[in-house]
């Protein structure tokens, strides 16, 4: 488009997502303690059902939503009952997954230029990160809900900083677009689980802010990152040491990553506590 419509056009293009705000609207549903709270029992009762699949509501079931009334300082909550590391894991995840994103966003054409592509297949290398990263995203999310988040995001940012080594070794076009597209999936698809990982990983009422907390780390990383990209070429590094530059913060992130542990989930606990939970009771227990 920029050739013949110049580069206002891609701002419009990138406005076409707007239009499908009414869609969304639509068919997204109400957080459940919202609609606890303006009476809206028949959604609520459709949306649980989707969300549990194996359990049965009915419209006499009374659904209930318990407060809780000690969280005065959500973040300080981040670090209570052993989960200090987690928190400390997840926000090194995040700063160095941020840094690798924004930093190729920003400087993979430019990369592919240094070595030797012209800049319709550099500008066309953008798009490939882009759609790996849609398809990554929606293929591993189904395979973390199959064997656990942690267990595919490990490898998956090991991948994402093998992939970025490779790349700067060269190679046929067919092999650079796919290690191109293994590492949108690895970077910017691991930034979509992840953050998905976090809001299972913490209970309720801190939910919010560890995933605020975190991403807010993680934009730091992201401001970082097209500026060690733009400080790469300054001092006109090989082109393989550039790649290698973006892959070093996969491996810390798998590392990081691979220290939460993973029975100190939320969901991963045997004894929930009912202050954090919908409570769901059926008239016929009541009367019981």
């Amino acid at each position: 488009l920029m050739p013949s419509l110049g580069w206002e056009s891609i701002f419009w293009f990138a406005g076409i997502p707007l239009l499908f705000l009414p869609f969304m609207m639509k068919r997204l549903p109400e957080a459940s303690t919202h609609l606890i709270r303006i009476g809206k029992k028949e959604e609520l009762i459709r949306v649980l059902s989707k969300v549990s699949p194996e359990s049965k509501f009915g419209i006499k079931d009374e659904i209930v939503e318990v407060k809780k009334t000690d969280a005065n300082m959500p973040i300080v909550g981040l670090f209570k009952d052993s989960r200090a590391l987690s928190t400390l894991m997840f926000w090194i995840a995040f700063f160095m997954c941020l840094l690798m994103v924004y930093g190729l966003n920003t400087w993979l054409p430019k990369l592919m230029i240094e070595a030797g592509y012209a800049l319709n297949s550099s500008l066309g290398f953008l798009i490939v990160l882009q759609g790996g990263a849609i398809v990554g995203t929606l293929i591993i999310a189904k395979l973390c809900d199959r064997y656990g988040s942690k267990k595919m995001l490990v490898p998956l940012y090991a991948l994402g900083a093998v992939s970025l080594t490779l790349l700067g070794m060269g190679g046929s076009s067919f092999v650079i677009y796919t290690l191109v597209a293994i590492a949108g999936a690895c970077t910017i698809g691991a930034q979509n689980l992840v953050q998905a990982y976090v809001s299972q990983y913490y209970p309720p009422n801190i939910r919010s802010t560890a995933l605020g907390v975190a991403s807010g780390i993680g934009r730091i990383g992201g401001m970082l990152g097209p500026i060690l990209g733009g400080f790469l070429l300054s001092i006109s590094l090989p082109i393989q040491l550039n790649f290698i530059a973006f892959a070093i913060p996969g491996l810390i992130a798998a590392v990081a990553l691979s220290f939460v542990p993973a029975k100190m989930a939320y969901y991963k606990r045997d004894h929930l506590e009912p202050t954090e939970e919908m409570v769901v009771e059926s008239n016929k227990m009541n009367v019981l």
